[in-house]
């Protein structure tokens, strides 16, 4: 008779140590303490409302709300961050083709694709113009062009939308080269 071993015999894992728990109805400074660094120890993040810090004292300690870094979508040198009020002017009334990217700080594709938007904007900067147009800042022109997705590219020449130009989502810059090529080559020939 053949003899099976298992390996999961062999795996010892030893038992964690048991939690205890205190219920009070009175304020203790002591066990309050005791109880938000247990949060924290055993959650990673803790979050809690700004009257139990000051309650403890805790404005600006180690058991204080985390933050989130601020991300933002910069522009670089090639590329021009535009508003509203500028649209007409520098999109619509330009005399060469105009790639505008609509993007939005708390947009993680938006910032994925960010250095291929610079290196298209450097290297294409004879032939084409790229600007930069805040989501959140800017709603009137997200109503207007019906922009539902992020990061979106339009091009625009003589002031009006390039048909089958609109592209929303991330794009590896290979394929942001050959979109931005086969944008102008159309553009040229119409």
């Amino acid at each position: 008779m053949d003899t099976i071993v298992s390996n999961s015999a062999l795996l010892f894992i030893p038992p964690l140590p048991p939690v205890r728990t205190v219920a009070s109805n009175s304020y203790s400074p002591t066990t309050s303490a005791l109880a938000l660094s247990s949060k924290k120890l055993f959650s990673g993040f803790f979050y809690s409302s700004g009257s139990q810090r000051r309650q403890l004292g805790l404005r600006n300690s180690s058991f204080s709300a985390r933050t989130v870094p601020k991300f933002t979508v910069a522009s670089g040198g090639g590329i021009q961050q535009i508003n509203e009020t500028q649209f007409q002017d520098t999109v619509l009334n330009s005399d060469r083709p105009v790639l505008v990217e609509f993007v939005a700080n708390w947009c993680g594709p938006c910032r994925l694709i960010s250095p291929a938007m610079e290196w298209v904007a450097q290297e294409y900067r004879d032939r084409l113009t790229v600007v930069k147009i805040d989501h959140d800042a800017n709603p009137k022109l997200i109503e207007e062009y019906k922009v539902y997705g992020l990061p979106a590219l339009i091009l625009f020449t003589n002031g009006q939308e390039v048909p089958e130009s609109r592209r929303e989502g991330a794009i590896t810059k290979v394929k942001l080269k050959e979109y931005v090529d086969a944008l102008l080559e159309s553009v040229s020939v119409a």
